[in-house]
């Protein structure tokens, strides 16, 4: 559960930065623009994510692997 909520944040990252840097957002390019059901499934996941990896910080370092 880990690696997924790293890798969607990871995809959450590289969006914003995209988005930051060259007003691109990928996720809404692949997915058919920023409204749609698919796009913000992906934003959802990210999000939740996000509150997931919240979790990661308070874990003593022999737990995370």
């Amino acid at each position: 559960m880990d690696r997924i909520a790293l890798i969607l944040v990871i995809i959450g990252a590289l969006n914003w930065g995209l988005i930051g840097i060259f007003n691109f957002d990928l996720v809404a390019t692949i997915f058919g623009g920023q409204s749609s059901v698919l796009s913000r499934i992906v934003y959802s996941l990210v999000g939740l994510a996000g509150l997931y990896a919240i979790t990661l910080l308070f874990k003593e370092k022999a737990e995370v692997k």
